[in-house]
């Protein structure tokens, strides 16, 4: 056991669960991937925000600089869903965003842009980004959805600590029996 599992179970009593193993790696790799995702939207996000002109001007598309930055916004709401606890909309709403991105680029790749190039590197990084989005999202859907006709059974648990039996007529003990273990 490493020094933060011994850590972890100092302040547990006898009867509480003990953390074998602690870490990131606890986590699936769908909440891995999912947390890297979402940081990435966030930078990339931030990099539509504060220089949108160096972004139009490598594509071609002067004087949408305030479509860039909308796109700026969308990524960081997107990358800050992912980094919630809600990150299959997150991941989902990158998908979204990556076809919106997909078809920007496509209506700007025509043949009077001078910088057509620009915008086919774009465009294959953008696709390229776009399967590992749809990778992402797929597998952190369906590493956390339940099975289809799988219900979960809670008809032998109580709600009590010490079982039904232990509750009954508690509440008309008197306070200071209560504290003596009873």
């Amino acid at each position: 056991m490493n020094f933060l599992s011994r850590m972890s179970n100092i302040a547990r009593s006898p009867g509480d669960p003990v953390v074998i193993q602690s870490g990131p790696k606890v986590q699936p790799a769908a909440d891995r991937m999912a947390r890297a995702m979402g940081w990435f939207s966030l930078a990339l996000g931030a990099v539509e925000l504060a220089a949108p002109r160096a972004i139009t001007r490598f594509l071609g598309m002067e004087g949408h600089e305030n479509l860039i930055r909308a796109y700026g916004a969308r990524e960081i709401a997107a990358g800050m869903t992912s980094l919630s606890t809600e990150k299959e909309a997150g991941l989902w709403s990158r998908v979204f965003g990556d076809a919106i991105d997909i078809a920007t680029l496509l209506a700007v790749c025509r043949k009077g842009n001078p910088k057509k190039e620009n915008v086919a590197i774009a465009l294959v990084a953008v696709v390229g980004i776009t399967l590992i989005d749809l990778a992402s999202a797929n597998a952190h859907t369906i590493t956390h959805s339940r099975r289809k006709g799988r219900k979960l059974d809670y008809s032998g648990r109580s709600g009590f600590p010490g079982g039904l039996s232990s509750a009954r007529g508690k509440a008309a003990r008197k306070p200071e029996t209560l504290g003596a273990g009873s």
